[in-house]
């Protein structure tokens, strides 16, 4: 079964049947769920999309059911998951819904639902979607009352010209510093928009998979063992910093001046670490990303807290708290200034200032933070895991350890003073994730796979 319904959206495979797949039935349903639930003031929904090959499909279904039911659609066409936040926001829509199965393989897609700020829905209103969803007791609009689609192509640009417009982004620092980088934009929107923004800062830049053909090149997550390619690249010496995206561009990942991975963990670090040096104040990540956030938070004098897995999760927690700046260990930098949510341009703006300011390599920036080292490995669910059993299970191996703090607010993590390891159900792949961070790559790997048997014992 390959239909997912969770707190990041309704996600599944292209094909197959009903109910267990992401198919035009499935579509329409949840779509109409969606539109039956949103509050209606305006009448306009945004809609936008990635450049997977099943996106054209999905749009039609997805715009087709909304003018069903009464709503104008403002089509933006391809663009980031970021952008489509925005023009909600920008447009005074009620709600948007992002097509796309952020890092997921070619033959997933999804529907990633927004509220009238341009933020993903909380997991109670989420759980009142499903439930519509469930019931099929749709009613559509009369002839008289359909909505209409109106084709707007001017957000990437008023997306593009916010972020320049961000305080903490000098421009004119970035144009002086001559930067020349290379992008790995894995033929998604990405190749469309970051070409505009690197322009108005004035870096060179050469791309690496920029035709939006939704075929990608490698698998789209931004992860080292995917990235050969734009690694060997980066070591001819002919670049400054490496830049890679997912195909919806929220997730951001560096890769040296000399090809090796600045660490996708530290993308949230070294931007944070330059916002609280120009605004203190507090951050949040959740809780399966890297402890050098709460280190350099902490030596800028904010307070680091942690929140469950999850954009809105996080969004949520920086609310209560007043963080100047947050995000996920997967890439994802949410600057509030801009808006709440995972944005690779903000971040990208972020860093190259820092860096051009700082005058020095990003090897050399990389130094400059603590030094940890995170495992992230997976195991495939079976029809017949118990998930549940499995964390009882992992909580009951540490109850008794004095030196363990067991955390069960998103699956279980167990946090030591030197180390910690982390397992949950993923919201967006029918896997469960097993990430574990310690000072060096075999210490996390050796409490991940403890847990990982554990599991395998399981099933």
């Amino acid at each position: 079964m390959t239909l997912i319904k969770s707190i990041s959206g309704i996600r599944g495979t292209i094909g197959g049947r009903t109910g267990d797949t992401l198919n035009p039935l499935d579509i329409v349903k949840f779509t109409t769920a969606y539109a039956m639930f949103i509050p209606r003031k305006t009448g306009k929904i945004v809609v936008g999309r990635d450049g997977r090959i099943s996106g054209p499909m999905v749009r039609d279904v997805v715009c087709g059911t909304l003018v069903g039911m009464g709503f104008d659609v403002i089509d933006i066409g391809y663009a980031t998951t970021p952008t489509t936040e925005l023009a909600v926001r920008m447009s005074g829509a009620d709600g948007g819904i992002i097509i796309t199965a952020s890092h997921n393989p070619r033959q997933w897609n999804a529907l990633k639902l927004l509220n009238s700020e341009g933020e993903f829905l909380t997991a109670a209103d989420g759980q009142k979607v499903l439930e519509l969803a469930e019931k099929e007791d749709f009613c559509y609009a009369e002839v008289d009352k359909l909505g209409k689609v109106i084709v707007d192509n001017s957000f990437d640009e008023r997306h593009i010209q916010s972020v320049l417009d961000l305080k903490l982004v000098d421009t004119d620092a970035i144009h002086k510093a001559r930067l020349t980088v290379c992008v790995d934009s894995i033929n998604s929107v990405g190749g469309i928009i970051l070409p505009k923004l690197l322009e108005r800062l004035g870096v060179g830049y050469k791309f690496l998979n920029e035709q939006v053909t939704g075929d990608f090149a490698h698998n789209p997550e931004p992860l080292e063992k995917n990235l050969q390619g734009i690694m060997d690249e980066m070591k001819t010496g002919k670049y400054d910093l490496g830049i890679v995206v997912d195909p919806d561009v929220d997730r951001l990942a560096f890769i040296c001046e000399d090809g090796k991975m600045f660490g996708e963990e530290y993308t949230l670090v070294s931007v944070a670490d330059y916002v609280l040096s120009q605004t203190p104040g507090n951050t949040v990540s959740n809780l399966s990303s890297t402890r050098a956030l709460r280190d350099v938070t902490q030596k800028r004098g904010g307070q680091y807290t942690a929140a469950a897995v999850g954009e809105v999760n996080v969004t949520t927690k920086m609310k209560e708290v007043n963080a100047v700046i947050g995000g996920e260990g997967n890439g994802g930098v949410i600057y509030p200034e801009s808006h709440y949510g995972r944005d690779a341009l903000v971040g990208i703006a972020l860093f190259l200032t820092s860096l051009a300011k700082k005058g020095c390599k990003v090897s050399e920036l990389r130094k400059q933070f603590p030094d940890y080292q995170i495992a992230k490995n997976r195991i495939d669910l079976t029809p017949d895991t118990d998930v549940d059993a499995i964390l009882v299970k992992v909580k009951e191996m540490y109850a008794n350890d004095p030196t363990a703090q067991v955390n069960d607010i998103d699956g279980v993590k167990i946090d030591f003073p030197d180390r910690w390891v982390h397992l949950r159900k993923s919201n967006t792949e029918p896997i469960i994730r097993v990430y574990s961070e310690a000072a060096t790559m075999e210490a996390a790997d050796e409490i991940g796979k403890k847990l990982m048997q554990v599991v395998y014992d399981m099933q």
